[in-house]
């Protein structure tokens, strides 16, 4: 099939977050069929604009906006759009995110969200239901991330526990993890558990029985946690998250928090915890270890799962694109009323921007 797309993310080596994930995994996936992708906007024939990251000014990685791209829908009324939907306020206890997903929203035809969390989140925001949508889960790469050579935990010795995370945010997990942290200088635990953070976390943070290992590549990583055996995942709020992901795939069992979208990850893969109770879960996880590390085994959120559910979406809605066509009234105005509000916009992320500088 003859199709061109802009996935609007300016493409980086080395570690990085899940969005840039997400874009790597698409653009070799769709490449392989057939389909060419670009990252911006300069090209007549473009039939798909897929946001992955909208916010121009306010994110490095995108590499034009959603002004930009509805612009190029007036001018190109056939062009869908389609907006993955994949951050939230709650996440970071931030109060500007959720409002600009939305009116980013109203500028596009097609809505992807990575969690079913997420969309009565938004919708009782102020979403509007009508924009069609669905849910596609994250997936990560299993040529990398997977349990070849992994060898399960043999009771000889400590179980070692792991996380990662790209983003250093205190909400996170760095609660729990300072907690387990804390455990770990009694040599009740000490003497059962070890604990590896892998990644940034908050500077003004101390980890004094942990191991801290700084970000790495994917290859790096997935070498890195098979030398684990059970995986830990605190993050309150996630969106969805690709580290839980890897982390299972690697075929370690998951000690997760009920929030955001972690029991849709997680549930039937692990044991779920709280603050209150992670002492006996951690135990529980201890004893229970062979019952888990046998049930990972069917744990299946992959890329190439990910990627053929966004391929059956895209040339589904290419078939159907008469449908989503502009109606373009007046171009000239059209365009300049867009301008405007993007101005508006521009303003709107200064003020985010100095509101966030002045925070620090």
């Amino acid at each position: 099939m003859s199709m061109k797309i802009s996935l609007n993310t300016k493409f980086t080596e080395g570690a990085s977050g899940g969005g840039m994930q997400f874009a790597k995994y698409l653009k070799k996936f769709l490449e392989g069929k057939n389909i060419e992708v670009v990252n911006d906007l300069t090209n007549d024939d473009i039939d798909i604009i897929l946001h992955i990251s909208p916010f121009t000014h306010l994110m490095s990685v995108a590499s034009f906006s959603y002004f930009d791209a509805y612009i190029y829908k007036l001018k190109h009324p056939n062009t869908i759009i389609i907006q993955r939907i994949n951050e939230c306020d709650e996440r970071k206890n931030t109060d500007y995110i959720n409002e600009l997903i939305i009116d980013a929203s109203n500028y596009s035809d097609y809505l992807v969200y990575i969690a079913e969390w997420l969309k009565p989140l938004f919708e009782k925001k102020g979403m509007d239901k009508k924009i069609p949508s669905e849910i596609i889960l994250n997936g990560a790469d299993y040529d990398i991330f997977n349990s070849i050579d992994k060898q399960p935990w043999n009771k000889l010795g400590r179980l070692k526990i792991v996380t990662h995370h790209w983003g250093g945010n205190y909400m996170k997990g760095h609660d729990i993890y300072n907690k387990l942290d804390s455990l770990l200088e009694n040599s009740k635990y000490t003497n059962l558990f070890e604990f590896t953070f892998i990644g940034n976390y908050p500077k003004e943070l101390e980890y004094k029985n942990t191991k801290i290992i700084p970000p790495l590549s994917e290859k790096e990583l997935a070498e890195e946690l098979k030398k684990h055996h059970v995986y830990i995942t605190a993050s309150r709020n996630e969106p969805a998250g690709m580290h839980h992901i890897e982390g299972a795939l690697c075929g370690l069992p998951i000690l997760y928090i009920n929030s955001g979208a972690l029991p849709e990850y997680c549930n039937g893969y692990g044991i779920e915890f709280t603050e209150k109770n992670l002492e006996k879960k951690l135990k529980q996880m201890h004893q229970e270890y062979d019952i888990w590390v046998e049930k990972i085994k069917a744990y299946g959120n992959t890329s190439e799962k990910m990627n053929r559910q966004f391929y059956e979406l895209i040339t589904d809605l290419y078939s159907k694109r008469q449908n989503y066509e502009a109606v373009v009234k007046n171009p000239i105005l059209d365009v300049l009323v867009v301008k405007l509000r993007y101005y508006m916009y521009l303003i709107k992320i200064t003020l985010i921007k100095f509101k966030l500088f002045l925070s620090k």
